[in-house]
C-alpha cells in the first residue's frame, strides 16, 4: 500500500514539475493583457481606414490564435477600402487624362 502512495506522490510531483516547466518555457506568447470573455478589440473605422488604424488593430486570443471571424472580418474591410480607394484613383486618372487631352 505504501508503495502505491509513494508512485502517486511522485506522479504529482513531476507532473507538477512538467507543467511548470512548460509554464515557464512556453507562456502565453502574449505581450497584452488577456481581454474578458466575449469583448472584442477588433474595431475599424465606417469610413477612410488609415495606416495608423490597421496598425492599432487588434484581434481576440483564443484557443489557437486570434477568433478568425474577427480577422475575416478586418480582412474584408480593409479589402474593401482598398478597393474603393484604387478605383477612385482610376477615375481620378481618367478625368486627369480627359482634362490633359482636351487641352
Amino acid at each position: 500500500m505504501s508503495t502505491v502512495l509513494i508512485y502517486l506522490v511522485v506522479m504529482v510531483l513531476v507532473a507538477g514539475v512538467v507543467f511548470l516547466f512548460a509554464s515557464v518555457v512556453f507562456g502565453r506568447g502574449e505581450e497584452l493583457a488577456p481581454l474578458p470573455p466575449g469583448a472584442s478589440p477588433t474595431r475599424l473605422p465606417a469610413e477612410d481606414v488609415t495606416a495608423e488604424d490597421v496598425r492599432d488593430l487588434r484581434f481576440q486570443q483564443v484557443l489557437r490564435g486570434y477568433k478568425m471571424s474577427e480577422v475575416d472580418w478586418a480582412l474584408d474591410r480593409v479589402g474593401r477600402e482598398l478597393a474603393a480607394l484604387r478605383g477612385r484613383v482610376v477615375e481620378l486618372e481618367q478625368q486627369l487624362a480627359a482634362v490633359e487631352h482636351a487641352e
